[in-house]
């Protein structure tokens, strides 16, 4: 059986007990191809509506984004509230924000609900990288609170700054008490013992290379089948390799994590006097926390090439440094990488096929939003599907230019707006 790919996260990963492969014939009311966040979470829910559940994941449970990713829960999508009111209008933009925001209790609930330790912080900071971002920010809360009377965000001035960060790049930013960060590889193994606690039967090492959506779903692997009722697509990068059409949705981005050697707690406190995750608002962004043992994790630069470099250590250790020059030389004990699915227009892609749901692109906004997902799925198979419909009613298009110049054309428009991001 696979590992978990090296990084902080799997070398401190709670005890979880492997699950069997897939061998022979099984058959269920569900069943979910992806044992990551959104899958896990759709299992759960629709476990707890009394739905007999069958969970497929190719390695292991949290193996892929959900295992690797910045742990940083960052409340909303990737388009703010002026955004969608400007292109859909306030009606629509209000529920769309209401219901992406409900994430946050969502997950806090669940973490409480079923004992998860997974180093809950709450607190998100959003750093404005040029003076003209902070303007911007303005604009998005006074749209925030003219659509849901939202008061857990406030814009902190430049002056403010050091108070959340001790970096010199930014010029102020606001701060969403509602936001938060976490150990995401224990979050999705503690979703999937309380998956296992409610009857849901996981396979890990179980790759489905085939599915068929008509009733009864069919889900095929190496060495056995599942039908079900209801399937559910939860594979985010790797969904072109069940479904191409729905892979050309998407194009899988490289992403690079290092956390350093645990710092003292005096140190690590004057980094980020707030305890917040904090992420900027560079289109190619900088992201970090840090974690319970007072190491820095952090995110950054530009790597548009599916091969990954060298050594990911040195690759990110120049953008750390620029943001915290006062850790230049700091040991870094870790470093990791896997892809994000971006789309696009950079919202979330919902849908369904035959008898099969599917959720993904979260483009950087998926620590929360797919256990929403998860949730809105197990709705829609119960006959409720006006919230997973009006995520699934959101504009979306492949990108162009075939499969050959899908990545081309990506990595052009990707230096364009890094190219933005230094002007």
């Amino acid at each position: 059986m696979q590992r978990h790919a090296p990084s902080l996260y799997a070398a401190t990963a709670n005890p979880f007990p492997g699950q069997p492969q897939l061998r022979g014939e099984e058959s269920a009311d569900v069943v979910v191809v992806g044992g990551g966040f959104t899958g896990l979470s759709a299992a759960l829910h629709a476990a707890e509506a009394g739905y007999s559940v069958i969970l497929l994941e190719g390695a292991r449970i949290g193996w892929g984004a959900s295992g690797r990713n910045g742990g940083q829960l960052i409340p909303g999508m990737r388009w703010g509230a002026a955004d969608l009111a400007a292109k859909f209008g306030d009606d629509r933009a209000r529920q769309l924000v209401s219901i992406a925001n409900s994430a946050c209790d969502m997950v806090r609930g669940r973490i409480a609900r079923h004992g998860i330790a997974c180093d809950l912080r709450a607190g998100h900071f959003y750093a404005a990288a040029k003076p003209g971002h902070l303007d911007d920010m303005r604009r998005e809360l006074e749209v925030l609170e003219r659509l849901l009377g939202y008061a857990s965000a406030r814009i902190v001035e430049p002056g403010e700054t050091q108070a959340y960060v001790a970096s010199p790049l930014y010029h102020g930013g606001y701060f969403d008490a509602a936001g938060g960060h976490f150990h995401p590889l224990n979050y999705a193994l503690g979703l999937a013992q309380a998956a296992l606690d409610a009857g849901v039967r996981i396979f890990e090492d179980s790759a489905v290379t085939a599915m068929d959506h008509a009733a009864p779903v069919l889900a095929m692997t190496a060495e056995g089948r599942v039908t079900a009722r209801h399937g559910v697509l939860a594979c985010d990068t790797l969904m072109g390799t069940l479904d191409p059409a729905l892979g050309r949705i998407t194009m899988p981005v490289a992403n690079y994590n290092v956390a350093t050697a645990p710092l003292s707690p005096d140190r690590a406190a004057a980094l980020i006097p707030s305890g917040a995750a904090v992420s900027d608002s560079k289109f190619v962004l900088n992201y970090y926390r840090l974690s319970a043992e007072n190491r820095l994790v952090f995110g950054g630069g530009e790597k548009y090439s599916p091969r990954p470099p060298a050594d990911a250590a040195a690759f990110v250790r120049p953008y750390l440094e620029q943001v915290f020059p006062q850790l230049a030389g700091v040991k870094i004990d870790y470093a990791w990488g896997g892809l994000v699915g971006v789309t696009l227009n950079r919202l979330p892609h919902f849908g369904r096929i035959g008898n099969s749901f599917f959720a993904h692109g979260w483009s950087g906004h998926g620590a929360l939003l797919t256990t929403l997902a998860g949730s809105l799925i197990a709705e829609a198979m119960q006959g409720h599907a006006e919230k997973f419909d009006l995520f699934a009613n959101l504009p979306t298009r492949p990108f162009p230019g075939g499969p050959l110049l899908r990545h081309p054309l990506y990595v052009l428009g990707m230096l364009w707006y890094a190219l933005r991001d230094r002007l």
